[in-house]
């Protein structure tokens, strides 16, 4: 299995976007903000379709959509009361304009099913070295800026009141967050983003008690569901989003199972 380059990318990119999605993911949980990264990775959808339509590569236009809206609808969602009902309807135009850019671009259907579910066999050398780049790059920053971010993320009424740069922290916090699910949708797809940055930190908040053990928890989860995902599609000729998406939820429901 490992002779083939396109396994071997895809171990390689797989790994470190588990890495990233399980180190990110507890903060995203805990600030109750999953609704707003499934919101991005729909609209790294319609960033995705706007780089097909401009002839780039895919990463590039998802990186600027997730990034400006992550800015953008983020910081209004955190004051807005509304703040579901903002982001369902920011939701809404970027699935429409998604579609409408695959319409102009004049792609077809496989295009269009390699930005939903993911594509992680199809990538190449470059691909895996801006995974490379970007992935260090988050997980660097996320660990440069461990503690303000924990406190912004676990105790968020009280970082309001004793951290001087909250409004700082909550911009880089979203542009982590933003980075991540454009990475990340390589992988899973834009719609099955929340699995891997959702899904492995809500079942680690059950088991660990500090919160590095939540975020080694959620790691551990991710990366070994993304290794098992690969194999079995590997063998079963099957999308790895469908096994990942199995595997993870498998682990959910087991850590709802344990605390009862």
């Amino acid at each position: 299995m490992f002779s083939f380059p396109f396994m071997q990318h895809a171990f390689i990119a797989g790994t470190l976007i588990a890495i990233m999605s399980g180190l990110i993911g507890p903060f995203i949980v805990a600030r109750r903000m999953s609704f707003l990264a499934h919101t991005l990775s729909e609209i790294g959808f319609a960033g995705a379709s706007f780089a097909l339509f401009m002839s780039w590569s895919p990463l590039v236009g998802m990186l600027l959509f997730s990034v400006v809206a992550s800015m953008s609808v983020g910081e209004l969602g955190m004051k807005e009361q509304r703040s579901e009902s903002l982001i369902s309807a920011v939701s809404a135009v970027a699935i429409g304009l998604g579609i409408a850019f695959l319409s102009l671009s004049n792609k077809n259907a496989t295009a269009a099913t390699g930005i939903l579910f993911g594509s992680i066999f199809s990538i190449n050398q470059t691909d895996v070295w801006e995974v490379i780049i970007l992935a260090t790059l988050v997980i660097l920053i996320t660990l440069m800026m461990f503690r303000p971010l924990r406190h912004f993320a676990f105790d968020y009424t009280t970082a309001s009141f004793s951290l001087k740069n909250i409004q700082v922290i909550e911009v880089l916090f979203l542009g982590l967050m933003a980075v991540t699910v454009a990475v990340s949708a390589q992988i899973v797809g834009s719609l099955l983003i929340f699995i891997l940055m959702i899904l492995p930190a809500s079942s680690a908040m059950r088991w660990g008690r500090t919160v590095w053990q939540i975020i080694g928890l959620a790691i551990t989860f991710s990366v070994l569901g993304v290794w098992l995902a690969l194999v079995l599609s590997y063998w079963l000729n099957l999308p790895v989003s469908f096994f990942i998406a199995i595997i993870e939820a498998g682990v959910y429901f087991s850590s709802l199972i344990r605390k009862r």
